[in-house]
């Protein structure tokens, strides 16, 4: 049986572990609430812009009705032999399977597409960390989402590959404050390429989040536009519902709100463009398309950020009180064997002192 000095040491550490992780949870509650709030203030601003694309696509032409082509060069759809996948994980771990869980749906996503060039944008240093030890950097200098604006103007002659799979951007420390500006600039970058016919599709692989019960790791396609509105997702996998409690009883405990996030807001905006009337418009669909579509592939990737960050908070929260629950549990058994190992020692003192009177 352990020494009891050596027993009383271990429960003194995990009750220091304890509060460490009781302190993270309070912290990671905090971030969370911030980030929802966020994520559902930028919530009707999306969804008008998503409805008044849907009330100009069942209003105006698409296709031109002479030639067949797109009125917008995002609408084209091609042969998808060149795709680009962003990867969105987080900057620190601690957060149970968020960031493995993100990294094995890319490599699934990666393995589904044998035979085919894949360029990835690794958004957070988890992910980029993963991608780097297996896949080398094309052969071109890294960029952050600050460059991107000045790298816009100037006209980038297309790089070497390094292979058929390879990282073409590394965005690391830009979700800790996730501006739109930053979606903006990525997005930029994003559709210059596809403009140009160096890319055929584009995917992102997040973690969306409604809720802190209601989170599912999606593969969704951004481009080429396939129908406004309707999330072309194309992998998908739901919470399990010990995964489900284990949240509930975290956010519970945390005193976090568990609301999915449907508002009067996010009702009127759906009721937009409904009214079955023509409208009149000043710009041609060319122009109109033109001026809105950057914005809704904007406000996809900012979304895709947005709700990473707060479902990696989430994922943080449930960790972090599991690990406080376990670390009470462990002081109990620690404890029970502690006093099991004293009364041992008693019953030996007392054997002893007995023995000893006995032959006196």
């Amino acid at each position: 049986m352990a020494n009891i000095l050596d027993i009383r040491r271990r429960i003194r550490s995990v009750i220091n572990t304890r509060q460490i992780t009781k302190a993270m949870k309070v912290v990671s509650a905090a971030k969370l609430r911030r980030a929802q709030e966020r994520a559902l203030a930028a919530r009707p601003y999306a969804q008008m812009l998503t409805n008044v694309l849907k009330s100009l696509v069942a209003r105006a032409e698409i296709y031109d009705p002479e030639t067949g082509e797109p009125k917008h060069p995002l609408l084209a759809q091609r042969p998808k032999k060149n795709i680009l996948l962003i990867v969105v994980t987080g900057d620190k771990g601690l957060a149970g399977g968020f960031n493995a869980n993100i990294n094995k749906a890319a490599s699934r996503f990666l393995e589904s597409k044998v035979g085919k060039n894949i360029d990835i944008e690794a958004v957070g240093r988890k992910g980029r960390d993963f991608l780097r030890r297996r896949y080398p950097a094309a052969k071109v200098q890294t960029h952050s989402l600050a460059d991107l604006d000045e790298s816009l103007e100037t006209e980038v002659a297309p790089a070497e590959r390094a292979a058929v799979v390879q990282i073409t951007g590394e965005h690391v420390g830009i979700l800790g404050k996730v501006e739109f500006a930053q979606a903006r600039a990525l997005a930029e970058a994003v559709i210059s390429r596809y403009t140009r016919e160096e890319i055929d599709a584009v995917y992102v692989v997040f973690n969306e989040f409604k809720s802190v019960i209601a989170q599912r790791l999606v593969v969704e396609q951004i481009l080429p536009v396939e129908q406004v509105g309707e999330p072309a997702v194309r992998m998908a996998e739901e919470m399990t519902p010990e995964e489900k409690k284990k949240a509930k009883d975290a956010a519970i405990s945390a005193g976090v709100g568990m609301r999915d996030g449907d508002s009067a807001a996010d009702q009127a905006a759906g009721q937009f463009g409904t009214a079955p009337v023509d409208y009149i418009y000043e710009q041609p669909p060319q122009e109109l398309f033109r001026a809105l579509l950057p914005k809704y592939v904007a406000i996809q990737l900012f979304r895709s950020l947005m709700e990473s960050v707060a479902a990696e908070h989430a994922a943080r929260m449930t960790a972090m009180d599991s690990a406080t629950n376990n670390a009470s549990d462990m002081i109990d058994s620690l404890t029970l064997v502690m006093n099991r190992a004293r009364q041992a020692k008693i019953t030996k003192e007392i054997i002893e002192i007995v023995s000893g009177a006995a032959a006196m």
